[in-house]
């Protein structure tokens, strides 16, 4: 039988707060993950655990800025005092501060995007990782890139490279531990409605732009997103890793 079941899970999500990571989050905790709800802002991150646990969900907010590294290690010697392990990583938090020509961009937007998107993405891992191995884990590890990072987005050339270094990454790390039993993959969503990307959806001309080159010819909302998360995390894709999985309309075939 295919076993969407997380019960027994505890799954930390970077990103929570808000659009595709608080979606996914809904979905984990929805079958039965205990999710540890992890971004910058901790009233915000309290603000979803109450709504999961309106509906039955476990849920524990924890603050980090991931794109530092001490931030990190205190992040898992909490998770590993509190929790004794981890079985899921979903990383998701990311930051695009720059919308312009790479050639008016500056080493501050440059160094953020890299910070965040990369940076902390690969220091997660490790410090999963490790912590799975040292439990002796199963492990599963989904990184949220971009289909910017497969096809680069106009305006958006710091922010699409990184997604590709993402993708890379995961690539890198799934070959690395999958004799460990860690599988870890991919999911790069397409033009997708969240406060992220307002931006494209203020401007009419630019949403009309993006919008032309979906064959569904429509965007996304984050719940569409996070099925795809679901399948990757559980023993639905126990021979699953390595891949990066494309939920865009179609844009990119």
């Amino acid at each position: 039988m295919v076993d969407f079941s997380l019960k027994g899970k505890y799954a930390l999500i970077t990103g929570a707060s808000r659009g595709i990571g608080e979606a996914i989050a809904m979905a984990l905790g929805q079958y039965g993950a205990h999710c540890i709800l992890v971004s910058r802002k901790m009233e915000a991150l309290e603000a979803v655990a109450a709504k999961m646990k309106e509906k039955g969900y476990e849920a524990t907010p924890l603050a980090c800025n991931m794109g530092y590294v001490d931030k990190v290690d205190a992040l898992f010697a909490e998770v590993k005092e509190r929790f004794g392990k981890i079985d899921i990583l979903v990383n998701n938090a990311a930051a695009n501060p720059y919308f312009g020509d790479m050639l008016g961009a500056d080493e501050g937007v440059w160094d953020k995007t890299w910070a965040v998107n990369v940076k902390g993405p690969f220091f997660m891992i490790q410090y999963a990782a490790k912590l799975m191995m040292e439990t002796q884990t199963k492990g599963a590890i989904v990184n949220v890139a971009s289909i910017a990072g497969i096809r680069p987005a106009e305006f958006q050339g710091i922010y699409s490279t990184t997604k590709a270094a993402l993708i890379h990454l995961t690539k890198a790390y799934a070959k690395e531990l999958a004799p460990h039993g860690i599988r870890v993959n991919g999911l790069a969503p397409g033009l997708t409605e969240t406060k992220f990307a307002s931006a494209l959806f203020t401007n009419k001309e630019i949403y009309d732009h993006a919008t032309s080159a979906i064959p569904m010819h429509r965007h996304a909302v984050p719940e569409e997103m996070a099925g795809t998360v679901l399948y990757l995390v559980s023993d639905a894709s126990s021979f699953t890793t390595g891949e990066v999985i494309v939920v865009d309309g179609g844009m990119v075939i």
